[in-house]
């Protein structure tokens, strides 16, 4: 049976695991564009995909408690495609861009997809954002 405070708990770890991944992928940012050797900072290396893991696996904890199919809801599917997009645009803007100026376009370019993601979260709808105005 689904407890409402389990939910309730899994959700709040769930945000709260989104607030600091995005927290800190500003920071990695911004360490990027400035060159900063804190990017090499083994804690710097490895925290991202342990809150990256959390926020992840809380998400897929809550599809399973509420006993959803995540693909008959167009706006789930619309957060993991803009997840997969996300983790992509990070990889390049933190490590994988070949020049300063394409790293700081995909960074900018995630944190956009970024909030596209909370806008689905908070709309249910894949329109995001603009699903307020209709």
């Amino acid at each position: 049976m689904l407890s409402p405070m389990s939910y309730l708990a899994i959700k709040s770890l769930h945000m709260l695991s989104a607030t600091i991944a995005i927290c800190g992928f500003i920071v990695r940012g911004y360490w990027m564009m400035t060159g900063s050797a804190h990017l090499e900072h083994r804690v710097v290396r490895i925290a991202p995909h342990v809150v990256d893991t959390v926020f992840l696996l809380s998400g897929i904890a809550m599809v399973v408690m509420l006993s959803i199919n995540p693909f008959a809801h167009a706006w789930l599917v619309a957060k993991f495609a803009g997840l997969v997009v996300y983790v992509l645009l990070g990889t390049i803007a933190i490590k994988r861009g070949p020049t300063r100026e394409i790293r700081v376009l995909a960074f900018a370019g995630a944190v956009s997809v970024f909030a596209y993601i909370v806008g689905v979260a908070l709309s249910k709808s894949a329109a995001s954002w603009l699903a307020f105005f209709s």
